[in-house]
């Protein structure tokens, strides 16, 4: 009788490496088996039916630990086809440890090109941030999400949250805002500002900055999000409308840097990362988004000359 090779363990066959490469080997097609990836695109459709609206999934056990992104990676691993040219951030970051392990293992599992280009991805993962560049109707931006729950910050039970949003209750929501700007004069919520979905339902945006918040709205990019260790899928299809929570004498509002530049390529008008010098212990800024940034660069070799008056 010969050997199942199924059997072996991936330390124990010598051409393990070379299964994870392509569709030969141990793994299907981009890691995950076929029913997992028609019950992942079924609930991704439902969530574009429904926008904003939060659809359940069967979480799939990954090689990576729940927290680091399985959520964004499923997603991914369903959608991504031979075509397909992926691009992964961290924070805008292409070069993060986590970005770079998931890229490679994407690329591991199904052969698709990679690229720091966002314009030249069809298919972005993106942690905490969304690029810089205007995204085309060709391009799916996946989120990684930790919190799918926007209510959870006024009701910790699930059952009342599901309740609160199948009747469209959100004033303990506008409470909670109310009462922010009564202590301290401003809202206080940084990252993961809850945001009107098609005037019905309330969402958490991932925990991305204000500076991005407005730029949900309207977008010509399909926006997907996935939360694999709370199993939820939600979506905002192109050209939805996108509202963060504000009061008619209390506007929302974005970060502001107070006229300050990118330190390395001169932009402005970009979310700026704060970071401190390591020789001179000076605080510095330079861009989050890591490809606009050397876009910029590459286009302006001497930003310091700009910032001279």
């Amino acid at each position: 009788m010969k050997p199942n090779p199924l059997a072996q363990t991936p330390m124990q066959s010598p051409d393990w490496r070379d299964g994870l490469k392509h569709r030969s080997g141990h793994y299907s097609y981009a890691f995950l088996d076929e029913g997992a990836k028609r019950e992942i695109r079924r609930k991704m459709l439902k969530a574009v039916a429904l926008p904003g609206c939060q659809v359940s999934f069967g979480s799939r056990e990954m090689p990576i630990a729940r927290g680091w992104g399985t959520g964004g990676l499923q997603l991914t691993l369903a959608l991504i086809g031979d075509d397909d040219v992926l691009k992964v951030i961290d924070q805008g970051s292409d070069d993060s440890v986590n970005a770079v392990n998931i890229k490679q293992f994407v690329q591991q599992v199904t052969g698709v090109r990679l690229t720091t280009d966002t314009t030249a991805a069809t298919l972005i993962q993106t942690r905490h941030r969304i690029p810089e560049e205007t995204l085309a109707p060709h391009q799916l931006l996946i989120f990684q999400v930790p919190i799918p729950e926007p209510l959870r910050l006024v009701e910790p039970s699930e059952q009342k949250t599901r309740r609160m949003h199948a009747e469209a209750d959100y004033s303990r929501m506008w409470l909670y805002l109310y009462e922010d700007i009564v202590k301290f004069n401003e809202i206080t919520i940084g990252a993961r500002y809850p945001v009107m979905v098609n005037h019905r339902y309330l969402m958490d945006p991932s925990p991305i900055p204000r500076w991005d918040v407005p730029r949900l709205n309207q977008n010509d990019a399909l926006l997907l999000f996935c939360a694999g260790r709370e199993k939820r899928i939600y979506a905002i299809p192109p050209h939805t409308d996108v509202r963060p929570l504000e009061f008619d004498d209390f506007a929302f509002r974005v970060e502001a840097f107070h006229g300050r530049r990118c330190d390395r390529c001169g932009s402005v008008g970009t979310f700026l990362d704060e970071v401190i010098d390591d020789e001179s212990g000076q605080r510095i800024y330079t861009c989050s988004d890591t490809s606009f940034c050397d876009k910029h660069k590459a286009a302006n070799p001497n930003p310091q000359s700009e910032n001279k008056p």
